[in-house]
């Protein structure tokens, strides 16, 4: 075992997978000689050639599009976009497709290839690098959508990603990649070398898709989080003195309804909490199944604690940021509904 950030994590990730299958190639925007804006991918075009991990020019569109074509042909391709926000010129090459391409072909080819996207804000990136586009994705038929919240989780589920047949959206909450994020912006942030889930295997694991974790356990309600607000829902909850079950999803597509079910079963009372601003974001999903499923079982209306309508907001970031002092009031409204 070694403590690792989450970038380092992601990085053991690629280096495993490049390892054991040459299949694997890595590519992106300066993601070769430079190692990603992030440093998610430094060393691996020194160790592995500049054939398999290699600079692409500043076109998501094109980035995608190889990828998907080296994938039709049985290559692995992990691409990364350079922040999400930057995703929308690659939109129709990922929707039309590589979500579609084993349906329009019956079969006959494949897309096997993850794409890499940091995500979401609190690092002032403006509303140009703040964005959390997960909806956009968990909407189209054929994708898988992975939002790690941990350094050991992010190692095998991007493992788990990159052995996947299909194409899957790998979604990196950048606030998180150096240690776990309370909402506290004022506070110092407690490093992954000093966390407990910044312990991870040196060896090759995966962490399987469509399997929720049970972050605290609890009875008076429940909290459906993912990502960074997995520890902003932990900080209010303890704050609170609230005795919430966190649910961290870990990944949106395919998700796990069965430990959802059980656990809103059991409270009566559902939080869900999102970066993503509320109109259509996955919280609006999250919050049908769970009516859907639990109707009979729940005490108070479901709430819902999210980004705003509006564009990421650079000088009023942390009235933006779904902080511990929303979700606090959030656990009052239900628990009093």
């Amino acid at each position: 075992m070694a403590r690792m950030t989450m970038i380092e994590a992601i990085r053991n990730a690629h280096d495993l997978a490049m390892d054991r299958d040459k299949r694997v190639v890595v590519f992106g925007e300066d993601v070769g000689y430079f190692g990603g804006v992030f440093r998610c991918t430094a060393g691996l075009q020194k160790k592995y050639g500049s054939n398999r991990c290699f600079d692409a020019p500043i076109n998501e569109g094109g980035i995608v599009g190889a990828g998907i074509g080296m994938a039709a042909y049985g290559l692995k391709p992990v691409v990364e976009i350079q922040f999400a926000d930057y995703m929308y010129p690659a939109y129709d090459q990922i929707v039309s497709e590589a979500a579609r391409l084993r349906h329009r072909s019956a079969g006959q080819f494949t897309c096997s290839m993850v794409i890499r996207m940091p995500t979401g804000g609190g690092i002032f990136g403006g509303q140009t690098h703040s964005q959390s586009p997960e909806a956009l994705f968990t909407h189209v038929s054929g994708l898988k959508v992975v939002v790690p919240s941990n350094p050991r989780d992010a190692k095998g589920l991007l493992l788990a990603a990159i052995e996947d047949p299909d194409p899957v959206i790998f979604l990196e909450p950048k606030r998180l990649y150096n240690g776990p994020f309370d909402g506290h912006h004022d506070r110092p942030v407690v490093p992954w070398k000093k966390h407990d889930l910044g312990d991870v295997s040196e060896d090759y694991y995966t962490v399987p898709l469509g399997k929720a974790k049970i972050r605290r356990e609890g009875k008076a309600l429940t909290v459906l989080a993912y990502g960074t607000m997995v520890y902003v829902a932990q900080a209010a909850a303890e704050e609170a003195g609230i005795d919430a079950e966190i649910i961290d999803l870990r990944t949106l597509i395919p998700l796990d309804l069965e430990t959802i079910e059980t656990s809103v079963k059991k409270t009566g009372r559902c939080v869900i909490i999102h970066e993503a601003t509320r109109t259509s974001g996955f919280g609006a999903e999250l919050s049908a199944l769970v009516q859907e499923t639990c109707f009979y079982h729940l005490e108070a209306p479901i709430v819902r604690v999210t980004g705003w309508d509006t564009p990421y907001p650079h000088a009023q970031e942390w009235t933006y940021f779904p902080g511990p002092e929303r979700i606090k009031r959030a656990f009052a409204q239900v628990l009093e509904g």
